[in-house]
């Protein structure tokens, strides 16, 4: 580099900066085998692991049962847990399938990554509830998804991971 080569500063995506998403009714849309593969890994176990960042940007990981209802993916919640109180300061999230026993992970391992957006309106929350029957009072969380991404191994030779980013098509790598 010369010295008069400009020296851009390193950028970090800000909280409230706004990046490509959709909701789980366009990515089933987008790519129907592989939003059926990661509902059936959800499906397959009720608790999963919810990542949010606390006040001072650390991880913070919990427990969580989801549902995909009417075309969103939703994350139900006690009213003033952690997890709860991390998504309405940063709602960034990611959100990873339970593997179950053993080392089978049948259909993979699958996670989510986006942003929660709490839903505060009644006829909302009261659909979820007819559908769902949570615990009252609930936090009501609606998801945009910014990454889909399955991992899982092939005919015992290859770790394939599928990526899926909302506006682009599906990148699926291959590795011995």
């Amino acid at each position: 580099m010369n010295e008069s080569t400009p020296i851009t500063p390193v950028s970090r995506t800000a909280p409230t900066a706004r990046r490509s998403a959709a909701n789980w009714a366009a990515f089933s849309t987008a790519e129907p085998g592989l939003a059926r593969t990661v509902e059936e890994r959800f499906g397959a176990h009720t608790h999963h692991v919810l990542a949010t960042l606390r006040a001072d940007g650390s991880p913070r990981t919990t427990g969580l049962e989801v549902r995909f209802l009417d075309g969103e993916l939703w994350l139900g919640m006690m009213p003033g847990s952690l997890k709860a109180l991390d998504l309405r300061r940063d709602p960034r999230f990611a959100l990873q399938a339970n593997p179950g026993e053993g080392t089978s992970m049948g259909g993979g391992d699958v996670r989510i990554g986006g942003r929660a957006i709490e839903v505060e309106d009644g006829a909302t929350k009261s659909g979820y509830v007819k559908e769902v029957e949570p615990p009252e009072p609930f936090h009501l969380f609606r998801t945009e998804l910014t990454e889909v991404v399955r991992t899982y191994v092939e005919d015992d030779t290859y770790l394939v991971v599928q990526v899926w980013k909302p506006g682009t098509p599906l990148r699926t790598i291959r590795r011995t």
